[in-house]
């Protein structure tokens, strides 16, 4: 009875545990805001430097706002983390990617747009924050 009690409390820890790790790691307040700003703040970016060396690849019209196709590379070297934004949507932070150093930090993803704005993409690397942004016209609503 012992081993099987044993056995069952190493499963339930092998699934609890990365659980609580990606919690740790979910910065609800940020995802949850409903201004750019307060997102930014609670993901503790300050000061953004403009910059070329991120790559914004995004339609300049979208048919649909509900799916808009976005790849974004960045060349900033020992680049930790991605986040994308998107200001006039109900909750700006689109996605908070992050990176380990031997990785090439490429996202291709689909976003939603509730109307015309500017995708605004901000790199971290190392104790500075990168920006760079592209404007995406919506045609047809996406979320609201």
């Amino acid at each position: 009875m012992q081993r099987r009690e044993f056995l069952l409390g190493m499963l339930i820890a092998t699934v609890l545990i990365p659980l609580k790790a990606l919690a740790a790691i979910w910065n609800k307040a940020a995802f949850e805001s409903a201004q750019l700003d307060e997102a930014s703040r609670q993901l503790a970016i300050d000061g953004e430097i403009p910059s070329d060396d991120i790559v914004i690849k995004a339609p300049m019209r979208a048919e649909n706002g509900a799916v808009v196709q976005v790849e974004i590379t960045s060349h900033i070297p020992n680049t930790e983390a991605v986040a994308i934004f998107v200001e006039k949507n109900p909750t700006p932070l689109i996605a908070n990617y992050m990176f380990s150093h031997a990785v090439l930090p490429h996202i291709v993803t689909r976003i939603k747009m509730a109307e015309t704005s500017d995708i605004k993409v901000v790199v971290k690397s190392g104790q500075r924050y990168f920006v760079q942004s592209a404007r995406v016209e919506v045609l047809e609503g996406g979320c609201g």
